[in-house]
């Protein structure tokens, strides 16, 4: 060992300051110690979760092809799957070679600020369950859900965004990252404090229903989606949006805990740590809304509400051709009923 670290220290002056002493480094010449990770990143973990999370943006772009609903929703997990795709890239290369600094950097801010679009996305749900339950059991209106948490995603995104950028930028010009990873843990932050609150309204909104439920009965709900309220594909997608959501406030706190202890820290140098907190349970709420994606889980409440915007125009079409003595025989058709047909 002690060999070794001479091996590399001798390596080290051959280059200049500017250079890192890390360029010069292999397997075979220097210890995992003195790598950007403290350790050999697995192979077959990392490469089992880019299969999962390349596969999950597949199948979400196809989903939300098929549904044409929940476009916004789509589009974010899309775009979480895609960070998290090319983050496992860059582990899966450092394998070979951990002491290449591109790949550890892309990995660290493309996996850092990946579960950011995938709150976003379960944030966009919020408000159509409410809806489907009845906005009188919410303390504030559906729309202000999403009007609510979203900008503190994006405010979320920036933060953890800006201060990878600039941890980057440090550790390529071998320069302290401390002031980029303080940006980073703020916006974790954020997102963790995000996360809770939007926890806390959706636990009150729960219990106000099932309470109204108890005192009024049906009443306490809209009935316009009652089929699809006890539909299993509905069911299936409370569970799985609840468990999403815990799995990614979950890896949010994991990975402030991590940062905090900076780039050397024991959180951030143990692999058992990244594997069961962060693409564990990460890959765990992806599969879930995989399972359960809501433009599929809904699809019964639209045919229903699409059904029911088509009665009422045949019958304002009926009314008024009746009012000016058209009437026809048989059922009357809006243009709408014809296409559709």
């Amino acid at each position: 060992m002690i060999s070794l670290v001479l091996r590399a220290l001798n390596a080290r002056s051959e280059y200049d300051d500017k250079k890192n002493y890390r360029d010069s480094c292999t397997l075979d010449t220097c210890p995992l110690s003195l790598s950007y990770w403290g350790y050999l990143p697995s192979l077959p973990a990392n490469a089992f979760f880019l299969a999962l999370f390349a596969l999950s943006t597949i199948l979400f772009i196809g989903q939300g092809a098929y549904s044409k609903r929940f476009i916004g929703f789509t589009i974010a997990m899309v775009c979480g799957c895609a960070l998290e795709v090319v983050g496992y890239v860059g582990r899966v290369m450092s394998h070979k070679n951990p002491f290449g600094e591109n790949p550890f950097l892309i990995q660290i801010v493309c996996l850092t600020i990946a579960p950011a679009f995938l709150a976003a996305g379960i944030y966009l749900c919020l408000s159509r369950i409410v809806s489907t339950f009845g906005a009188s059991n919410s303390r504030i209106k559906p729309l202000s859900y999403p009007r609510i948490f979203i900008p503190c995603d994006l405010a979320s995104l920036m933060l953890q965004a800006a201060g990878g950028g600039i941890a980057s930028a440090a550790s390529h010009t071998d320069r302290d990252p401390t002031t980029g990873n303080n940006i980073m843990i703020a916006g974790l932050s954020v997102q963790v404090g995000t996360l809770f609150i939007f926890i806390c309204l959706a636990t009150d909104f729960t219990l106000r229903t099932l309470r109204r439920h108890r005192e009024l009965g049906e009443a306490a709900l809209d009935p316009t989606h009652a089929k699809l309220r006890a539909s299993w594909a509905f069911k299936g997608f409370l569970a799985a949006l609840s468990f999403a959501t815990i799995c990614i406030f979950t890896r949010s706190v994991y990975r402030v805990a991590e940062l905090s202890e900076g780039w050397t820290g024991h959180l951030i140098l143990t692999q058992k740590y990244f594997i069961g907190l962060e693409g564990a349970i990460v890959g765990a709420a992806v599969v879930a809304l995989n399972l359960f994606h809501p433009g599929l889980c809904f699809r019964e409440g639209y045919v229903k509400e699409r059904r029911e915007r088509s009665a009422g125009k045949k019958r304002w079409f009926g009314r008024k051709r009746q009012s000016g003595g058209e009437v026809e025989s048989g059922v009357v058709r809006s243009s709408e009923d014809e296409v559709e047909k």
